[in-house]
């Protein structure tokens, strides 16, 4: 995700300077962006804005804007914060990439939690154009509003999410979704592969276009509600994680990255998911980077 955001602002022509602990994945920064460039048809010269960075410190240096885009655990990113807090310049906006984490949590104790805000970007950053901003309580509205402001200004869908609630509303919608399929697959209705050529060949087809809400109103929220009547009670309630997505990850089967996960994943498989999917965005992004 850190070299995803590092190639939008750098595509727009903004100085871009990059920290990873890990040596060896700073090092790769430049050439996969150049990678990701000549894949979408364009210039590789952005990735030589990009300026790598050995330590955070010098990352941030007489920064405008921070994006941090660490591990999705709670004491990593505030151990970041708090080293931010004390390094970055003062007007410094500091934003979190957090795809569920509440914004507050992670500001909790500092002293500037009110230039803290998040920016929930999705995979891959420079394909997909929605980020979602979010506004924790302490969260200054200034800054809600400059940080859409700048993230419009490089082509990005930014939205302002008023509540700092667990996943925002995309990751709450998506994992709604994904607690039924699992629960679909494990009660025994249809086997993984069926679940998801459903939603490929009939109500995914038109999500891009049509949203849930303009779908109930499309078609008639008198309907909705007799159908939510008959169905809403019986939609799966487990409390917690689903236990066999918790089998799953005991056994080892974490899912393309093991090679199995609901689904098997032989490397041609792996490849043409993968390359489906990107084939897909290209296809449907606007020109210029997103």
């Amino acid at each position: 995700m850190g070299h995803g955001i590092a190639q939008v602002f750098a595509e727009t022509g903004h100085d871009v300077r990059i920290h990873d602990p890990a040596a060896d994945v700073l090092a790769s920064v430049p050439e996969r962006v150049a990678t990701n460039l000549t894949a979408l048809g364009r210039s590789r010269a952005p990735a030589e804005r990009i300026v790598l960075c050995p330590t955070l410190p010098d990352a941030v240096a007489g920064a405008d804007w921070v994006f941090e885009a660490a591990p999705e655990r709670l004491e990593v990113k505030r151990a970041v914060f708090a080293e931010l807090e004390a390094c970055a310049p003062a007007r410094a906006v500091l934003a979190t990439n957090t795809s569920v984490i509440p914004v507050g949590r992670i500001a909790a104790g500092l002293s500037s939690a009110s230039r803290v805000v998040g920016t929930h970007w999705w995979n891959p950053p420079y394909q997909v154009p929605l980020v979602e901003v979010v506004e924790a309580d302490a969260t200054a509205p200034v800054v809600v509003r400059r940080t859409i402001a700048l993230l419009e200004s490089v082509g990005k869908e930014a939205v302002h999410v008023r509540r700092d609630v667990p996943g925002f509303v995309g990751n709450r919608l998506q994992h709604a979704l994904w607690r039924e399929a699992f629960a679909l697959v494990a009660d025994g209705v249809c086997d993984a592969e069926t679940v998801d050529r459903v939603v490929k060949a009939s109500f995914g087809r038109r999500l891009a276009v049509m949203g849930p809400i303009e779908t109930a109103d499309y078609v008639g929220l008198d309907l909705t509600l007799d159908i939510h009547e008959q169905l809403i009670d019986d939609l799966d309630r487990t409390p917690g994680p689903a236990p066999l997505l918790r089998e799953l990850v005991d056994r080892g089967r974490l899912g393309m990255k093991s090679g199995e996960g609901f689904r098997r994943w032989t490397p041609e498989a792996l490849a043409h998911a993968r390359e489906t999917l990107i084939a897909h965005l290209t296809q449907h992004r606007p020109e210029g980077p997103v």
